[in-house]
């Protein structure tokens, strides 16, 4: 189990740790956005996995399980609103083949 547990929780890393490269390397706001809710939902939800199989079957990991449906339900809805909201407040998506200021 701690050999399963640590490579969930390493999985989780590298998975967080590729939404903030592309946080850094991607172009606009909403290439951003797509990256960092997909690898921080992942990586986050494998953490929290990777805790509660290290904990084993107790309280403590029914309240990890649980706190990982929260996570799971509510980051790609924050994700989603947030990119709505960018398109009604007007910002433009990013296009290669156009000039950019």
């Amino acid at each position: 189990m701690s050999v399963l547990s640590g490579t969930m929780l390493a999985l989780g890393f590298g998975f967080v740790f590729a939404g903030v490269i592309g946080i850094l390397r991607l172009p606009d706001f909403y290439c951003r956005l797509h990256a960092m809710g997909k690898c921080d939902t992942l990586g986050v939800a494998l953490m929290l996995g990777g805790l509660a199989v290290h904990e084993g079957a107790s309280l403590t990991s029914f309240k990890i399980l649980l706190v990982l449906l929260f996570v799971s339900l509510a980051n790609p809805t924050a994700t989603h609103a947030l990119g709505r909201a960018a398109i009604r407040a007007g910002l433009v998506p990013w296009r290669s083949d156009k000039q950019q200021p």
